[in-house]
C-alpha cells in the first residue's frame, strides 16, 4: 500500500477546528478559574474550592488534547514529506502514529466532556443538601 500526499492532509480541516474547539474551552475555563478564584479568595467558601478542583482537572485535560493534536499535525507534516521526498516508510508510519494521537486527543475530549458537568453537580448537591436541612 502507498500512501498520497492527500491522505495525510485529510486531517487538517479536522485539526484547525478541533484547536479552535480546545483554544475557546481553554480560555472560557481560564476565565471561570479566575472569577472562581477570587470569589475564593473573599469568601474561602469549600465549594468553590470543589469546583475549582474540578475545573484544574479539565484544564489539565485540555492542555493534554491540544498537545497530543498539535503533534498529530506536525507528523502529519512529516507524513506528507515522506510521501513528497519517496520515503513511504516515514510516511506510513508518521500517518500511523498522527492518527493513533488524534484518538488520544479525541479520547481525552470525551472524558473532559464527560467531566464539564461536574461543576455544576456539586452546586445542584449543594442546593439538595441546603433543601434537605432547610425542610
Amino acid at each position: 500500500m502507498t500512501l498520497e500526499v492527500s491522505t495525510p492532509a485529510l486531517l487538517f480541516p479536522a485539526i484547525s477546528l478541533l484547536f479552535l474547539s480546545y483554544t475557546n474551552r481553554f480560555l472560557h475555563l481560564s476565565a471561570l478559574i479566575r472569577s472562581l478564584h477570587s470569589d475564593w479568595l473573599e469568601r474561602g467558601d469549600e465549594l468553590l474550592r470543589e469546583q475549582i478542583n474540578n475545573l484544574r482537572q479539565r484544564l489539565t485535560l485540555i492542555r493534554a488534547m491540544q498537545l497530543f493534536g498539535a503533534v498529530s499535525l506536525l507528523l502529519c507534516v512529516i507524513s506528507m514529506l515522506g510521501v513528497v521526498s519517496g520515503q513511504q516508510l516515514l510516511a506510513m508510519g508518521g500517518f500511523a502514529v498522527a492518527l493513533s494521537l488524534m484518538a488520544l486527543s479525541l479520547g481525552c475530549l470525551v472524558y473532559e466532556v464527560w467531566i464539564s458537568g461536574g461543576a455544576l453537580r456539586i452546586l445542584l448537591n449543594s442546593v439538595d443538601g441546603k433543601r434537605s436541612t432547610s425542610e
